[in-house]
């Protein structure tokens, strides 16, 4: 192990190509050799684990750009993160970008009631169903509707895509005395949807419904041994 005094810049930090590891010590740069024992520890459930924080963090580069709402302590991404790992654990292919369309992903958490909502159909065209009662309306209530939708860059590699937009009142329509949204899209599978309220700095707790099933495949022993495979496997 060598020290010596910090003179100009210093890369600090572990340099594999070197096999050794830099750190400062009492105002000094201390080198010696790093290398690992062995591979990586990777049992079934550390890696089920880190498939759930790949996927987790891979959906919240997607949704970001969409500026969730997520009120409370920490980051948005944190938040986010937090939440998300709730999720079914995808076992995904290494060095593959694939992102799945998941029932309940979050997009928003508040302290307002959340708003219950349902895939349906009102006067025969498919619908965005809630429970909110258009007479108990807050008055400075606005909504933004956020859409999830699966597309695939090849046949087997999948991703999801996040769309948000404003919400005018005109737009809901009643149906057995709540409000709903109405439009053919509503019965495409292979999107998603979740009505957030915003009320000043405030907003519902929201997260995707849809009838998209394609991440089930992704759920699978199958998948598992598969993408494990793709890490070195299991051990």
């Amino acid at each position: 192990m060598k020290i010596k005094k910090t003179i100009g810049t210093e890369i600090i930090g572990k340099i594999p190509s070197l096999g050794v590891t830099k750190y400062i010590r009492e105002g000094s740069v201390v080198t010696r050799k790093s290398f690992s024992e062995g591979r990586r520890s990777n049992t079934r459930k550390q890696f089920s684990q880190r498939q759930r924080m790949r996927h987790s963090c891979a959906l919240w580069n997607t949704l970001s750009p969409c500026r969730p709402f997520f009120i409370g302590k920490g980051s948005t991404r944190h938040q986010f993160i937090s939440l998300a790992l709730q999720l079914p654990t995808v076992f995904l292919p290494k060095n593959d970008n694939i992102t799945l369309l998941i029932p309940g992903i979050p997009v928003s958490s508040g302290t307002l009631q959340p708003i219950g909502q349902q895939l349906g159909t009102v006067d025969g065209t498919p619908a965005l169903v809630t429970d909110l009662k258009a007479g108990n309306l807050h008055p400075y209530a606005a909504f933004l509707l956020y859409t999830a939708e699966q597309l695939f860059y090849s046949t087997d590699r999948p991703y999801v895509k996040f769309h948000v937009r404003e919400v005018r009142l005109d737009e809901f329509v009643t149906a057995d005395g709540c409000l709903a949204l109405k439009d053919d899209a509503f019965a495409d599978e292979k999107k998603g949807w979740a009505l957030v309220q915003l009320i000043g700095k405030n907003c519902s707790t929201q997260s995707i419904i849809t009838r998209c099933t394609l991440y089930e495949r992704f759920t699978t022993e199958e998948a598992l041994q598969t993408a494990a495979k793709s890490y070195g496997g299991l051990r």
